[in-house]
């Protein structure tokens, strides 16, 4: 319970900037500087802002030096875990090919599936570490991430991805879990949730209307995941507590998103793939009912049939997926496709015939080809053109609105190195006196120039 009231006293700290949200900008991956989005953010700095008739002048100045990388940690942000989503969840697609009676014909060896089980779990330890490694010496980077309002949806990812080794565990492995474990993993899950649900009802200018993006399905699919591991662990009423909630909020969700409100702008080209994230909780969600139920009854095909028809409508989309270049958004392809496979499989499962088979067989080829594509493009872009991790532009860049208060980010060029100056990159000073700004936020209406923009 202390860990919910921190978190609401620190939300009250934030800046008014990062809860108004009224850019699709603001979608948490990461854009390659010198695209026109880094552009346009940069031009904001240092521009005056007005409100109500007072001066405001912006309340954070960047100087950080634009002619050079910044240290890798600050640009290591917290999506790099959906790496983690997509090479796990084709752990758990193998182990199911290996398992499931209606693909029994293509003689899977579950060998592939622990293979890429103990590669998962590698992956995500490596990027826990060096994540890890940059709340020690850029706490205040993780603390803009999680503040920002959209990117702190992927702080669900690193436990979806626990959940998703623990489901994709071999059966030796597996038999050895305490229920324990499932508390253990659906607690950090639950308190984010009583934080990001409790604003999207009444968090001002972070309601769900102002930061409703694609990108919020991954505060909904953590439910399923868990529900579904849950089920698969014996226990009940935990499962359909989550199970309840997430449905709840992905209805809300789902609503939202299609109604377009005039709040929200279109998503950036470069961020398309984040529509992907459509397909992930329905997919999930018919597993963990039919776990939950013992059967894929009704309930659970009207989840898949709603995932199929959105994995569908939006893989038709062709041109909707083309003309912009690779970046970390693109590993949003990769779990909703594996997850829509899985659910397949486990349909075919119950509705046996040549079509149903026929699709499980051609989904799952088109889930490993992705995947495997990305990995391989990820390793060039990371290794060879070292053009993966750009400049982190969402948590240096903003305009804020908060009055009499003067934050400045510090950065010393007296010839000093990165390394040298690199802890100098997050210090800054506040004289803000603690006021509550989501409250003033909301009283004061938001501005059209106050955006945070990546």
């Amino acid at each position: 319970m202390w860990l919910i009231i921190w978190a609401n006293e620190r939300s009250r700290e934030i800046d008014h900037d990062l809860t108004s949200v009224g850019s699709w900008h603001t979608t948490g991956w990461q854009v390659k500087e010198g695209s026109s989005m880094c552009g346009r953010a940069k031009d904001r700095v240092g521009k005056e802002l007005a409100s109500d008739g007072q001066d405001i002048v912006a309340s954070e100045e960047i100087l950080l030096p634009d002619d050079k990388r910044w240290p890798f940690l600050l640009r290591f942000p917290i999506s790099s875990f959906g790496i983690c989503l997509g090479v796990s969840s084709q752990a758990i697609m193998w182990k199911t090919l290996a398992t499931v009676k209606s693909v029994k014909f293509l003689h899977v060896d579950p060998t592939i599936s622990s293979i890429l089980w103990f590669a998962s779990i590698a992956l995500t330890v490596v990027v826990a570490i060096v994540y890890a490694l940059k709340l020690i010496f850029y706490f205040e980077a993780v603390r803009r991430e999680y503040y920002h309002p959209i990117r702190v949806n992927f702080f669900f990812a690193p436990w979806i991805a626990l959940l998703f080794l623990a489901l994709g565990a071999p059966p030796e492995v597996s038999r050895t879990f305490h229920v324990s474990m499932w508390y253990i993993l659906m607690t950090p899950i639950f308190v984010l949730e009583l934080k990001i649900y409790g604003q999207w009802m009444s968090g001002g200018q972070r309601r769900l209307s102002k930061v409703a993006n694609p990108s919020n399905h991954l505060s909904v699919v953590g439910n399923f995941v868990g529900a579904l591991l849950g089920a698969s662990m014996g226990l009940k009423e935990g499962p359909i507590f989550f199970f309840a909630v997430g449905m709840a909020h992905y209805t809300v969700l789902f609503v939202t998103l299609y109604q377009r409100l005039p709040t929200n702008e279109t998503l950036p080209k470069e961020l398309h793939p984040v529509f992907f994230l459509f397909v992930a909780a329905p997919s999930v969600a018919s597993m963990a009912w039919a776990r939950i139920q013992g059967s894929f009854d009704y309930g659970s095909r009207v989840a898949y049939f709603i995932a199929m028809f959105l994995y569908f409508s939006l893989a038709t989309r062709v041109n909707f997926f083309r003309g912009f270049n690779f970046s970390l958004a693109w590993w949003a392809y990769t779990f909703p496709m594996t997850g829509a496979a899985i659910a397949t499989i486990r349909y075919s499962d119950e509705v046996t015939n040549d079509v149903t088979k026929s699709l499980a067989l051609i989904l799952c080829i088109i889930s490993t080809l992705t995947v495997g594509a990305l990995l391989v493009t990820t390793i060039i872009h990371a290794f060879v053109l070292g053009d993966l991790f750009p400049n982190d532009i969402s948590i240096a860049i903003t305009d804020q609105r908060k009055r009499i208060t003067t934050r400045r980010w510090y950065h010393k060029r007296s010839g000093s190195s990165d390394a040298n100056t690199a802890p100098q990159f997050l210090k800054y000073s506040s004289s803000d006196g603690g006021k509550d700004i989501e409250a003033s936020a909301a009283k004061d209406g938001p501005s059209k120039e106050s955006r945070i923009v990546i």
